[in-house]
């Protein structure tokens, strides 16, 4: 368990051991997780030994949960549905909800219509293709259209569905991925 990373000499201490078979565990400070192969880049890793020992890189952003006792759903305007288009990846398939849910506050919650929090991830998996993109320095928009491609929900994408299933609200959601 490396606490994070920060510099070259903590960069080579976790690839040293990887290399030799230890499952290392790390955080490491991005916006999301494809920027993590440009970092450890940028910090001095070589590419093809971050292509030989990086096995997934998550991304995560916490979020406040809606407050259940005063839970509410409503149909979602058309200014709304244009800003959850315009965060949605190009090539993404998500369906775009009709309804989406809110805290109408309460004393539960002290009127803020929120209550407790949870997270948002994105997972980038090592795929071949990720790694020949790391091995020939892509950028972190090219890793992150491939890793779409292959399949990776984004901390958006992994949001809405949250909002849609009232775990959360789409404004609590859009608040934390702009940052």
């Amino acid at each position: 368990m490396v606490g994070e990373i920060r510099d070259a000499e903590t960069v080579n201490i976790a690839i040293n051991s990887a290399l030799t078979g230890h499952l290392v565990l790390s955080t490491l400070h991005t916006n999301d997780a494809p920027t993590t192969i440009p970092r450890l880049l940028d910090m001095g890793a070589e590419p093809f030994l971050i292509a030989s020992t990086l096995n997934v890189a998550m991304g995560q952003r916490l979020i406040r949960k809606i407050c259940q006792t005063c839970i509410e759903s409503y149909k979602i305007s058309d200014e709304i549905i244009d800003l959850i288009k315009s965060q949605l990846p190009k090539n993404s398939t998500t369906v775009i909800p009709t309804r989406l849910f809110r805290g109408r506050g309460c004393n539960v919650c002290n009127m803020s219509g929120y209550r407790g929090i949870l997270a948002i991830f994105e997972i980038l998996r090592s795929t071949e293709t990720i790694r020949n993109l790391i091995i020939e320095r892509a950028s972190a928009d090219q890793i992150k259209n491939k890793a779409i491609e292959e399949g990776m929900t984004t901390m958006f994408e992994d949001g809405l569905l949250k909002a849609e299933a009232g775990i959360t609200t789409i404004d609590e959601v859009l608040r934390v991925i702009r940052g």
